[in-house]
């Protein structure tokens, strides 16, 4: 270990950018993490859908909305606002504002997340490019020495290209770890925000559906004529 940091002492250039790549990784992690782990998650999912459906199906949706509200950045509750707000609108629109919805919450979700992967790859390629280089310096080194000193002086050009090879590692194996686990929460909140919008559009139609059967059972045979899922004739 005493030499590994004699490496990065003595050959600071060929380290720094290895050394620099593995910050920004940490830093990515550290934020992707924070998003995916705490701020984008929606805590008792089934509690918040049902209070939706008790709103909605009442035709209390200014409520709904100030509920989804409350919920700041989730990707479920703002897609399923934007869904409240459309709900007066015909089929169509509702899906297509819930489409636009999803497709930005993704977008949020999945940013910066494939940065891993890049930096474990280019990390990997700079220690490569640490130990082609001190292994020509070594060479060099040793075609221009005395024949008593080659042996020491090519085992210290071997050590250094190795310990390029070893911080290049140290770096892309985190990296590339910490990627998979990333994009597993990645996937789960996006079917999460595909599954608010299916939800939440159900929910619109189950709350005119009832209205109408309503309206048909209270013997007034009315149709709701502003229900943008009303099936004519």
């Amino acid at each position: 270990m005493g030499n590994f940091f004699d490496f990065i002492r003595n050959h600071f250039f060929h380290a720094a950018p290895i050394l620099a790549v593995g910050i920004v990784g940490a830093a990515i992690l550290v934020e992707r993490y924070r998003a995916l782990a705490w701020v984008y998650p929606l805590r008792n999912s089934a509690q918040f859908y049902e209070r939706l459906r008790d709103l909605i199906m009442s035709d209390r949706l200014a409520e709904a909305i100030a509920y989804c509200d409350q919920f700041g950045d989730k990707p479920v509750a703002q897609i399923t606002r934007e869904g409240l707000l459309r709900a007066h609108q015909p089929e169509v629109l509702i899906e297509d504002g819930l489409e636009i919805a999803v497709s930005e919450a993704s977008q949020r979700i999945t940013k910066r997340t494939q940065f891993l992967s890049t930096i474990a790859n280019v990390a990997t390629l700079l220690g490569l490019f640490g130990t082609i280089l001190g292994l020509i310096q070594s060479f060099q080194a040793v075609g221009a020495a005395a024949a008593q000193e080659r042996s020491a002086l090519l085992a210290a050009g071997i050590s250094t290209a190795m310990n390029a090879t070893m911080l290049g590692l140290g770096v892309a194996i985190p990296a590339m770890m910490a990627f998979s686990f990333l994009m597993n929460r990645t996937n789960r909140l996006n079917v999460e925000s595909e599954q608010a919008a299916v939800r939440i559009l159900d929910l619109i139609r189950q709350r005119y559906y009832v209205a109408e059967l309503e309206g048909i059972s209270d013997g007034s045979g009315k149709k709701t004529g502003s229900n943008p899922f009303a099936r004519t004739a």
